[in-house]
């Protein structure tokens, strides 16, 4: 008579830990015998199967439907047999771990996460287990930040952020380093998120300078904020590339150099000079109309007299060489402000961090997740450049 045999599949072992999970008794030792038992069964099809034979036992900690087992484990003599009911444990740990990182990444504290899997699978958890089920993503999320970049990026934006990190038994607010760019395809992705304690033009080159290690060779125009000397770092690392100072800073700053009175009709003025279209207007006649506005705004305030001679304003109307449909994607630095928003959404609820590495594990998450990334930009097109798009 032929002997019979166990075959269970994933699935199978599934339904049936389920079932005696849901059947509404304490059943926690009466789990263990029987998932040992099923093992045991599956160990005798296997030896049977491979010619192996049995080699006693090992514990293993194993995460089962809400809670942890501790079970013994058969063992072989060849060393070869793995048990499928280890493999679906597994499968679920794995998941709960991506859950508990996913929700920490959203914006849940380690003890709000903690709430959450005691509501869903009836078993607290601890500040410890959750950051435990964070770690399995870190390394993932890490190598993303280090990875190869494509060699062209049409266009850059570049901002930092102040995040407040604890470092050496102080709370200070550091300087987060983005960089998003614009790929061939229309598409956007984050290049890389940098940590220093303080933002400077003499960093930025550093953080151009590993974009390049990483495989970036060539960018058409670079969006940024006005900081002190940040022309002169893209021009040494991105020689050729044109440069975009952002004019809603332009205006913020403009306005704090006038009288309450007199602000709205310098915003009016200044609009006027950079929102008006007219596809001859090049650059430099922008620029002029910029310098009269300025040398006029004198007569009442000397600091515009500054202004119009000083020739990095200039920078604030490289824009007007692009086609005016993607004018509003790049006069200001707008798009890369938001994702900043994004990351301070994530971090502050947590207030100051216990290192800048758990803060760029947050960041990169919610760089690594913007969908609105994956849509296609309008078609970028320039007389000169981007011919590839």
């Amino acid at each position: 008579m032929k002997k019979e045999t166990l075959s269970f599949s994933k699935e199978q072992v599934t339904k049936i830990v389920t079932d005696l999970k849901d059947s509404g008794t304490d059943n926690s030792g009466l789990m263990k015998v029987f998932l040992e038992a099923m093992m045991r069964a599956e160990r005798q099809e296997h030896n049977e199967l491979h010619n192996d034979q049995s080699n006693g036992y090992r514990s293993r900690k194993a995460f089962g439907h809400g809670r942890v087992l501790e079970l013994t484990v058969p063992r072989t003599r060849h060393g070869n047999f793995y048990p499928v009911l280890l493999s679906v444990l597994k499968d679920q740990r794995a998941e709960m771990d991506r859950l508990g990182f996913s929700l920490y990444t959203k914006g849940l504290t380690t003890e709000q996460v903690g709430e959450v899997f005691e509501e869903i699978y009836g078993q607290a958890y601890s500040k410890q287990s959750i950051s435990r089920m964070a770690d399995m993503a870190r390394e993932e999320v890490l190598g993303w930040l280090e990875r190869p970049l494509e060699s062209y990026y049409p266009i850059i934006y570049i901002d930092c952020t102040f995040v407040s990190v604890r470092r050496a038994g102080a709370v200070r607010k550091e300087a987060f380093y983005s960089i998003l760019g614009v790929l061939p395809d229309r598409t956007r992705e984050v290049l890389t998120i940098v940590a220093h304690p303080s933002e400077s033009a003499t960093i930025w080159r550093e953080v151009f300078r590993d974009l390049k290690h990483r495989g970036l060779e060539e960018v058409n125009l670079v969006v940024s904020d006005s900081l002190s000397g940040i022309e002169d770092a893209v021009a040494a690392e991105f020689s050729g590339a044109d440069h975009q100072l952002c004019v809603v800073h332009l205006m913020r700053n403009m306005a704090k150099k006038v009288n309450h009175n007199d602000r709205k009709r310098l915003m009016e003025e200044v609009k006027e000079i950079i929102y008006t279209y007219d596809r001859h207007r090049t650059p430099d006649q922008a620029y002029a109309e910029f310098q009269q506005l300025c040398n006029r705004w004198a007569d009442n305030y000397r600091s515009f007299r500054n202004i119009a001679a000083n020739d990095r304003y200039c920078m604030y109307f490289t824009f007007l060489k692009f086609n005016r449909a993607i004018h509003s994607m790049i006069y200001s630095t707008n798009w890369i402000e938001r994702l900043n928003r994004d990351y301070k959404r994530v971090l502050k609820m947590r207030g100051a961090l216990p290192n800048e590495q758990a803060v760029l594990v947050l960041m990169a998450s919610v760089a690594i997740n913007k969908k609105a990334y994956e849509r296609k930009l309008p078609t970028i097109d320039r007389e000169s450049s981007f011919t590839g798009l």
